[in-house]
């Protein structure tokens, strides 16, 4: 009588089954991250804004974001050309210490400049200005083509 053959694969295929699974939901959930957010080191990720709230801050966060961001983020912010928006929810829920780490260091892979030489309080006010804009839904607004 000829052996039975198994009709489940070994423990070993179960394992590189389940290794399989857990890469792919890691890559997935990367895949929903924004990248810049994951160079981020947490001591700049715990960092508060200290004019949070302030509206005289966010006033002032709106003009310098209109000298310094609404070339490439539009005036609305809801982006242009290739360039994101900043009322997704992505960056709506970033940390205020995020943002600032990407204000300081850029993303020059993504064509984000540093905007170090801004003194550190007026990149405060820039970020109370962009979380006073609330999200808006990438889906909600087409870049205009130019």
């Amino acid at each position: 009588m000829r052996a039975a053959r198994l009709l489940f694969p070994t423990s070993t295929f179960w394992a590189w089954i389940s290794c399989a699974l857990i890469f792919s939901a890691m890559a997935v959930g990367a895949a929903d991250y924004p990248a810049w957010l994951r160079h981020v080191p947490d001591a700049d990720r715990k960092r508060t804004n200290p004019y949070a709230g302030q509206s005289d801050a966010v006033a002032a966060g709106s003009k310098l974001f209109a000298d310094h961001c609404t070339k490439c983020h539009g005036a609305d912010a809801l982006g242009s050309r290739k360039k994101p928006s900043l009322r997704t929810p992505e960056v709506q829920k970033a940390s205020d210490g995020e943002i600032f780490w990407l204000l300081r260091n850029g993303d020059l892979r993504h064509g984000m400049p540093s905007w170090s030489a801004i003194p550190e309080p007026s990149r405060w006010q820039i970020i109370a200005y962009v979380k006073s804009l609330g999200e808006v839904p990438a889906t909600t607004h087409q870049a205009p083509s130019k």
